[in-house]
């Protein structure tokens, strides 16, 4: 289970790459980025990046997905 980090500390080199560990299969499992945000008490910008940064497959927006008829 991820930990809150103190905000506005920088999490780089080993911790980062821990953390890109700890949350990576938890998204790939259907956890939302907002949801990972919330808990690890970062921003979802955050988040994303260190998910894209250890290549993780990023899901679509989803939302409403019906077309205008022609």
């Amino acid at each position: 289970m991820a930990r809150t980090l103190a905000r506005g500390t920088r999490v780089t080199g080993a911790e980062r790459t821990r953390l890109a560990a700890e949350l990576a299969p938890r998204y790939a499992s259907g956890e939302s980025i907002r949801d990972l945000a919330a808990e690890t008490g970062r921003s979802y910008g955050f988040i994303y990046n260190v998910l894209k940064e250890a290549g993780v497959p990023l899901r679509g927006r989803g939302g409403n997905t019906r077309r205008r008829k022609s």
